[in-house]
């Protein structure tokens, strides 16, 4: 595997130093990441008809098996409107599934369907491969200090949201 000169170029302890230069070139690679790694969910996701906030609805409440609709409403950070609408077709639909909550009945918890959970299949897989073809040339120092870049952008309570879920290894 070679070394290309970006990778050259933050090696080390050029990375205490950071140009402008090189944070404006850190900050295009991550939206033309985001672009790449969206765009697969994106052309399934177009199939049905249904955008990111379905796919990261979908996403969440799998890895969050059970979770209230506040809860998810926390962890994506839109309104409860813009929840409402998602959650409305994805339940019409029947992909997930509203219960109300045993010990406070205020509250709706969701679960994905087998519907649900096959599309969530079909879009993880797209991004888990994806994403192992990247790791698998970058080595693994370079997987965890992108882990650890990740990690470190998050604002605090972002982290704690992240940390709380079923982030297993």
């Amino acid at each position: 595997m070679s070394t290309s000169s970006s990778q050259r170029s933050l090696s080390g302890e050029h990375l205490l130093y950071l140009t402008d230069d090189q944070l404006r070139k850190s900050t295009e690679a991550m939206f033309f990441a985001y672009r790449g790694f969206t765009a697969d969910p994106d052309r399934i996701l177009e199939e049905y008809g249904y955008g990111r906030a379905h796919h990261r609805a979908i996403h969440f409440i799998h890895v969050s098996y059970g979770t209230t609709v506040n809860h998810l409403l926390s962890i994506l950070g839109i309104t409860k409107q813009s929840l409402n609408r998602v959650l409305r077709t994805l339940i019409e639909d029947g992909l997930v599934e509203s219960k109300i909550g045993e010990r406070d009945r205020r509250e709706r918890h969701l679960f994905l369907t087998d519907k649900g959970r096959a599309l969530e299949k079909q879009l993880s897989t797209v991004q888990h491969e994806r994403m192992r073809e990247a790791f698998k040339q970058s080595g693994p120092e370079a997987v965890a200090g992108f882990r650890r870049v990740l990690e470190a952008m998050m604002d605090k309570h972002m982290h704690a949201i992240y940390d709380g879920l079923n982030n297993d290894e």
